[in-house]
């Protein structure tokens, strides 16, 4: 459990009370995580573990949790074991961007390996999710020590910076209604395999909109076409969204 300025760790022989840790200091004030052990089992598809590497921590982030925030130290990054997080940026001028949806298998906050001591942008949860976290030397030392998560890093990096220059493209080049027809495709992972249909949680107009850098009203206008077209379909707010491959002939229209 956390109190407002730490979190009390459990393990196997001693006493929660006894067990101290670089993470007891946490990012956010009054964060609310739950954590589990002093070590942690990080598998990628069977490829790859980093359970003999010490001082990883399970945390449990509710929805809507923060699990950092921007302008605060960056020492950690985080591996999303399970559930979904948003990333989102704020402006001087106050105006918030949501750049990314991560899931499973992606690493938040890796930006602080590099010269970077402050976290450029804020991490929620957007449904309960279960995270290992490691410090900045932990995952450093891990990088030198497994081999086989040091290349599921980098092969993470070169795959989220692509996706990071089509989403700079798409913002460029494609209108608002083609942005949103991409993004609910790649929340499918239907942007090029030959699925027929695939199930979403629903997010908000806001979150889409943020995504896509529109309106809500725009987004509503959006959803009520696609899915009168049969492209999407989902029932009542903040319901699943079935989306379904036809979705790909709006990215086609000139």
């Amino acid at each position: 459990m956390l109190t407002s300025d730490s979190i009390r760790w459990k393990q196997r022989d001693r006493p929660v009370h006894e067990q101290t840790h670089a993470a007891d200091k946490t990012e956010t004030p009054g964060r609310e995580l739950s954590a589990h052990g002093v070590r942690a089992n990080v598998f990628h598809k069977g490829r790859w573990t980093v359970d003999s590497v010490k001082a990883t921590t399970v945390l449990t982030a509710p929805k809507n949790h923060t699990i950092f925030s921007q302008g605060e130290a960056a020492d950690a990054v985080f591996y999303i074991q399970a559930g979904m997080v948003k990333l989102t940026v704020v402006s001087p001028e106050g105006q918030e961007a949501v750049v990314a949806i991560l899931e499973p298998g992606a690493f938040v906050g890796e930006s602080c390996l590099g010269e970077q001591p402050l976290r450029s942008a804020t991490a929620i949860a957007l449904e309960d999710s279960t995270l290992v976290r490691l410090d900045k030397d932990v995952m450093i030392r891990a990088l030198h020590e497994e081999p086989a998560f040091a290349e599921r890093f980098v092969s993470y990096l070169l795959a989220h910076t692509r996706r990071t220059q089509e989403d700079v493209v798409d913002q460029l080049f494609n209108s608002s209604e083609k942005r949103l027809a991409r993004v609910l495709l790649l929340l499918a992972h239907m942007e090029s395999d030959g699925k027929p249909e695939a199930v979403i949680p629903k997010l908000s107009a806001e979150t889409f909109s943020k995504m896509i850098g529109t309106t809500r009203s725009r987004v509503s206008f959006f959803m009520n076409r696609f899915r009168k077209l049969g492209f999407i379909d989902y029932h009542g707010y903040n319901s699943q969204v079935h989306v379904r491959s036809s979705l790909r002939n709006v990215l086609l229209c000139d």
